[in-house]
């Protein structure tokens, strides 16, 4: 695959456009960790699985065994042709998993870990920004959120929404994208089991914190993206909020999404935090996400949320005007979590999916349509 830099699309793309690739929630710790080349001491800190092993044995008990140890592209599967294919200017992941060697874990139930040795499993997806506003960055105090830093920057990976300090992680990373740039914000909200003592200060390394979804925030993150923004220039704002299960979207969620656009300049919201796809939105020809589901994850086997499907995960292809950042087309990817590896959801789980997306986003005036076996459209 080429570099970030290098690409120029293999499929058509119309003139003129930007073409961005957004993935939600990304967990290479625990369970994917223990298939890597190197994972790291198989200790957890939950209240029922002690080793991250357990979580292996899980997949493998649903949907056999898994070969170790599996090679750097293995736990993208289908994805990376999906990529190659479309070579979008820009793409990116919510990364909630610490790359640290670090033994500080936090007592919070959960805590996400890679072994940094690992990081080619990041690299060989060539991902050109990994989001770190989430409640996982952290589980391994400020030592692992500092090797998670150092060790992304050396391998090339942009980051945004965490830092050394609070300047760092409001900075938007910065993507080039044609004649222009891809501007990405990340916010981390407390609605998203976030703890209020992991934000950043003027001294202390920690995430872009969101305490309020208020115009007050809105009003500072206009301030922000104007400090940078400039003409030709694409802004995100990555969004961790909101609980990991169901369907329902606050209104103050709506409300603040479509005061991003309004009056902050922002050309996509992109959120994330639910385990499963959420409704999708065109307010004003700007594309709000508001859950993009989880992404990769370690969950085969784990009961209790069947309904949901969440081993069925979406790529977001958004092409988008350089000019103003309005949505021109978006397309969907379905895939299939199995054995801790993404595979082509097969055509009856690309139905369901599809159907559950256009029943939450037709709320919002969009539909969604199978355009092919393997392709979603959004019409708005």
């Amino acid at each position: 695959m080429t570099s970030p830099r290098e690409r120029q699309g293999s499929e058509v793309h119309g003139c003129g456009e930007v073409n961005l690739c957004l993935a939600g929630d990304v967990m290479l710790g625990r369970g994917i960790d223990q298939i890597l080349p190197y994972p790291s001491e198989p200790e957890l800190h939950e209240g029922y699985v002690k080793s991250a092993e357990g979580y292996v044995r899980l997949a493998e008990q649903v949907n056999g065994a898994i070969a170790r140890p599996v090679d750097w592209r293995y736990v993208w599967g289908d994805a990376l042709a999906e990529l190659e294919r479309r070579r979008p200017d820009a793409w990116m992941v919510n990364l909630e998993t610490a790359i640290t060697t670090s033994n500080d874990w936090e007592d919070k139930g959960i805590n996400y870990r890679m072994n940094p040795q690992n990081i080619p499993a990041i690299t060989a997806a060539r991902v050109d920004c990994c989001l770190l506003a989430n409640n996982h960055v952290l589980d391994w105090g400020e030592a692992g959120l500092l090797q998670t830093l150092r060790t992304l920057v050396e391998a090339g990976v942009k980051t945004a929404g965490a830092g050394r300090n609070l300047k760092e992680a409001a900075a938007p990373a910065l993507l080039p994208a044609g004649s222009g740039r891809v501007l990405v914000f990340a916010f981390a909200s407390p609605s998203s089991g976030i703890p209020p003592h992991w934000a950043a200060t003027d001294q202390g390394a920690g995430v872009n914190f969101l305490p309020r979804l208020d115009e007050k925030a809105v009003a500072g993150f206009g301030a922000e993206v104007r400090n940078h923004k400039t003409a030709g220039d694409i802004a995100i704002a990555s969004l961790h909020w909101g609980p990991n299960w169901g369907y329902e979207i606050p209104r103050l969620y709506s409300e603040f999404a479509h005061g991003l656009i309004d009056e902050a300049g922002i050309d996509v919201v992109f959120g994330h935090s639910s385990h499963h796809p959420k409704a999708i939105e065109v307010y004003r020809q700007k594309l709000i996400l508001y859950g993009s589901g989880d992404f990769i994850d370690d969950y085969e086997g784990i009961s209790g949320y069947e309904a949901f499907r969440d081993d069925l995960v979406l790529m977001y292809f958004a092409s988008l005007d350089p000019q103003d950042g309005k949505l021109k087309r978006l397309s969907m990817v379905p895939l299939q979590i199995r054995n801790f590896h993404l595979k082509r959801a097969s055509p009856a789980d690309a139905r369901w999916l599809c159907d559950v997306l256009h029943r939450e986003s037709s709320r919002f005036g969009a539909s969604v349509e199978l355009h092919s076996e393997s392709d979603l459209r959004l019409r708005w």
